[in-house]
């Protein structure tokens, strides 16, 4: 006896769509087709095409598409075929031999914002489901992104923003503006900056009673660069096009080598294994030092040597960064400002 074809949820036949592009990066058109072509059938293929010759690599796109839209089933086909019509006679015969390979399932609809979905559609024997051609809805292209991904950040979809994004952390010495100037810079570009870790670590776990800063080991000081490091990789996709930091492992390991009187092994290996900023900017103690009751670094001496530590660390581990001498706030803020503008312009 024949087998009854798979019913769907109305009890038609089960439809499948597919949609396949190169989402290089994906965007919010790109989402917008699956969940338009989600809300149409009961499955849908996106099939994630790459070549070698591309910037990107297709295996992270596809990771993205599978974060950014889990009920479409993401699959990856890496393949040095033509790319075009013009480039070999049997285009379309090879891209269907393709399809068909990496996506068996009968297909019943083929989603898309581009003309080929008609001749791709007929070669399958499906039916074309035109979306937004004109790009009414989401006038953004992937092309526009790669060329400038400050400019299109919204469009972005979330799980492809990390690789896009920039690092900006501010080093220096106690009460130079690293936090004020962190959240400036953030609301500037419509981004979140990520506040100081070790001022929360040492106000809820160090400051019950003891002398400031004696009771400190090498163990509590990595714990807050581990903590600081986990909250800067979740807050990522929030953070906007450049993630503002205000101090970094390096900050850390001089708090170390301040409060242990050396520095720890811990601490710098895991500098050597870290995904440093893309650039750093060092404040120098050239502001008056402000007691707001938690610091107690404010010596003259010891503000210089955090300010010394951060430019020689920084030189010896060839990272770009800029110093701001100004002693004027409103100065400090403005040479921020440049710094930022360049590094959001940086490719």
């Amino acid at each position: 006896m024949a087998s009854r074809p798979p019913r769907g949820r109305c009890g038609d036949v089960i439809s499948h769509g597919l949609f396949l592009g190169k989402f290089m990066p994906p965007h919010r058109g790109h989402r917008f087709v699956c969940e338009t072509a989600l809300n149409m059938v009961d499955e849908l293929t996106v099939l994630v095409c790459s070549t070698d010759a591309e910037p990107i690599d297709g295996a992270l796109r596809a990771a993205w598409m599978a974060k950014a839209i889990p009920g479409a089933n993401i699959v990856h086909m890496h393949r040095d075929i033509p790319q075009g019509p013009a480039d070999h006679p049997d285009f379309w015969e090879i891209w269907e031999a393709a399809i068909r390979e990496h996506a068996p399932q009968p297909i019943s609809h083929v989603f898309g914002s581009e003309p080929y979905i008609f001749r791709l559609a007929n070669d399958l024997n499906a039916t074309p489901v035109m979306i937004d051609p004109d790009r009414e809805i989401y006038p953004v292209a992937a092309s526009d992104i790669r060329d400038d991904p400050a400019e299109h950040w919204r469009d972005l979809l979330a799980p492809a923003r990390p690789y896009f994004q920039k690092r900006l952390c501010i080093l220096g010495p106690e009460s130079s503006g690293k936090t004020v100037l962190a959240r400036k810079l953030a609301d500037t570009i419509g981004g979140r900056a990520l506040p100081e870790y070790g001022r929360a670590y040492d106000v809820h776990y160090m400051q019950s009673g003891s002398e400031k800063g004696a009771d400190w080991a090498e163990d509590g000081l990595v714990a807050l660069a581990r903590t600081h490091a986990a909250m800067r990789r979740a807050m990522a996709a929030d953070a906007g096009p450049v993630l503002v930091e205000d101090t970094d492992i390096i900050q850390t390991a001089i708090w170390a080598e301040h409060l242990l009187g050396q520095k720890s092994e811990i601490l710098e290996a895991m500098i050597a294994k870290e995904n440093l900023a893309d650039h750093y900017i060092v404040l120098s103690p050239n502001v008056e030092w402000i007691d707001d009751g938690v610091r107690y670094a404010g010596g003259a001496q010891t503000r210089a040597w955090f300010y010394d530590a951060a430019v020689a660390r920084l030189t010896a581990l060839d990272v770009p960064f800029d110093i701001i001498q100004e002693g004027d706030w409103s100065a400090r803020e403005e040479k921020a400002m440049e710094i930022l503008g360049h590094l959001m312009r940086r490719r």
